[in-house]
């Protein structure tokens, strides 16, 4: 009974830190009733504020870092620290006195964050960017978050819980939802918040069976968590500059793009019509 409640405590904690980086730092929006953005108001607050809006996405902020930074320096002390990894190995053990069987959602779901940008839009769902422009910014991020993670894995070797491999720190997947629930976030913040605290809680749930599968620590989790969030910052500030640069003379008439991940590459697929 000790177990199962700190089990459940565990996984609720990762829910609840993970959702409320979510929420908007400006909270008048969460004050209202999602049931009142209706199409006219949605448009008008689009309009209002779209250009201090945008403006302010591409800028640095400093304070912006202090939550994906920390989560990262709790991962790698984690390698090191024999405290947290002790609280490793007893997640571990509790997680598997509660496994029936392995559940594969996991690989499935890194990529749901990314898909609901897309599909909300197919949908009429407009966000923040039009298509050649936010997908300018998910390459960028997704560039910045493989080289990031794939550099980890190879510098650290660290060992997985089922020992399968040297390829734990830091959980490349974890890293992809968590990279796509900020990129939902940022596109239809301005649409109606709950859009991104869904897309956080299916990246919290990514993580969350990385480990029920025994292939991640916690501190791999965290980690990854930590290094989808900031890539996806990284992929706001630096549009501007890949936009006036390598586009400025160019509109991408039709562009698909499809990210890939695995042990042994990563990267995105890329077909351009000009």
């Amino acid at each position: 009974m000790r177990n199962s409640r700190r089990l459940l405590a565990t996984i609720c904690a990762i829910i609840l830190f993970t959702t409320l980086h979510a929420l908007p730092q400006d909270t008048e929006i969460l004050r209202k009733d999602t049931n009142t953005y209706t199409k006219d108001s949605i448009q008008q607050n689009k309009d209002s504020t779209s250009k201090s809006n945008y403006s302010n996405d591409y800028k640095f902020k400093v304070k912006q870092l202090v939550l994906p930074a920390t989560m990262i320096t709790i991962g790698v002390i984690g390698v090191y620290s024999d405290w947290l990894e002790s609280k490793n190995y007893q997640i571990k053990d509790e997680l598997r006195e509660n496994i029936d069987k392995k559940i594969s959602i996991d690989d499935f779901s890194q990529y749901a964050p990314i898909a609901a940008v897309y599909g909300l839009n197919i949908a009429g769902l407009k966000g923040c960017h039009n298509f050649e422009d936010r997908t300018i910014i998910l390459a960028t991020s997704y560039l910045i978050m493989s080289i990031t993670v794939e550099s980890f894995k190879r510098s650290i070797k660290e060992k997985r819980p089922d020992r399968s491999n040297n390829q734990s720190f830091p959980s490349g997947h974890t890293a992809t939802a968590f990279m796509g629930a900020e990129f939902l976030w940022r596109e239809y913040k301005d649409v109606s918040p709950w859009i991104g605290i869904t897309g956080y809680a299916v990246a919290a749930g990514t993580g969350f069976f990385r480990m029920y599968n025994n292939k991640h620590w916690l501190t791999d989790v965290i980690a990854g968590a930590g290094i989808g969030i900031l890539s996806t910052k990284i992929g706001y500030w630096l549009y501007p500059t890949i936009k006036n640069k390598l586009f400025k003379s160019k509109h991408l008439k039709n562009v698909v793009a499809l990210p890939y991940y695995n042990i042994k590459a990563a990267g995105i697929c890329c077909v351009i019509n000009l």
